[in-house]
């Protein structure tokens, strides 16, 4: 694939699974989080904080996000925080062991942020049971409910 061609993706949610999701999972670990509050990822997640969702942050040098525990990856995060949607703030091609993260830790979303778009990463966790949102602002979908 050329820097000037891009991938469409396969696989996505309904509105109806997005509502789904939005209405039964309450734990998103945002992996990718800044601590800068300019950037996307921390606008997002301070949003669905303050809409009620508990937000685990996974950053590899951060302590602490949002008032939150930051995490160096999925694995390190207790399993008792139950993380249900795995938001990722990264390129599409770094997607893909977050994806096997998420599998490992038992998530049942993998949520592909806007511009984030992976199919081989998808077809993974659509093949272990998970949804997928690809290529989606869970802020803006949240706010469209």
């Amino acid at each position: 694939m050329s820097d000037f061609e891009c991938e469409l993706p396969r696989h996505q949610a309904s509105n109806d699974e997005i509502r789904g999701i939005l209405e039964s999972c309450r734990t998103i670990a945002v992996v990718g989080l800044s601590t800068f509050e300019s950037k996307p990822s921390y606008r997002v997640a301070a949003y669905m904080q303050e809409a009620g969702y508990r937000i685990v942050p996974i950053h590899p040098k951060a302590t602490e996000i949002l008032g939150e525990k930051a995490y160096a990856n999925l694995r390190d995060v207790p399993a008792e925080i139950g993380v249900e949607i795995v938001d990722i703030f990264r390129r599409p091609d770094a997607v893909g062991p977050h994806v096997e993260e998420a599998i490992d830790v038992g998530a049942k979303v993998v949520w592909m942020q806007e511009g984030v778009i992976n199919n081989e990463a998808a077809d993974r966790a659509k093949e272990a049971g998970l949804q997928v949102v690809m290529n989606l602002c869970i802020l803006k979908e949240h706010m469209a409910l």
